[in-house]
């Protein structure tokens, strides 16, 4: 953490060489974080470069109340939802290559261990949980997503996203609930069948 600390007062006395450095360090990080929140990863890669211009510009601010790192996260995740609400107002960019498809089809180790019921209700399992995580408040979709798809400890996630613990529990139950609840949903229709 002092190593961070002394690299931002660096590129605040204007040295970027140390920004790069800080770049190197978080980039992956970053990546995986926003990846949790856009899906595609070239998407998801220009993001976390927007995301990383975003630090540059505003770490003359950065006073060093929290971790370097966990300042970051905030503007990487605050950067995806933007993305994300900016690519809703946006028609959907068709893309579809015929060459991927007939390469898709070759891909034989997937036929092996995939019958179609089970890649069938593994996908509509799948479809669910992102549509439930997708449904929930925007807090409670971050906590369960830092959570689980970054592995962060609720001590981390209170600092990101700036509340108290208690309240990331409440939003992490509230969360795996509705997750839950779209499962059974699924469960209890394959049993009907």
């Amino acid at each position: 953490m002092n190593v961070d600390l002394e690299l931002v007062q660096r590129v605040q006395a204007g040295d970027k060489k140390a920004f790069d450095v800080l770049v190197l360090k978080y980039q992956q990080r970053i990546v995986h974080v926003i990846t949790g929140f856009v899906h595609d990863p070239v998407e998801a890669l220009d993001v976390a470069q927007e995301a990383f211009i975003k630090a540059y510009r505003a770490i003359p601010n950065f006073r060093g109340d929290s971790a370097f790192y966990t300042w970051l996260y905030r503007i990487a995740i605050n950067t995806s939802k933007n993305h994300l609400t900016s690519r809703a107002r946006r028609p959907p960019a068709m893309d579809v290559d015929a060459m991927d498809a007939t390469n898709f089809y070759d891909a034989h180790e997937l036929k092996e261990f995939d019958t179609p019921e089970n890649s069938l209700m593994s996908d509509e399992l799948e479809q669910k949980i992102h549509q439930a995580i997708e449904d929930l408040p925007e807090d409670t979709a971050t906590a369960i997503k830092l959570r689980e798809f970054e592995g962060m400890s609720y001590e981390e996630i209170a600092q990101v996203m700036d509340c108290p613990i208690g309240t990331v529990r409440s939003r992490i139950f509230r969360a795996r609930e509705a997750i839950d609840k779209q499962i059974q949903e699924i469960m209890g229709e394959g049993d009907q069948q």
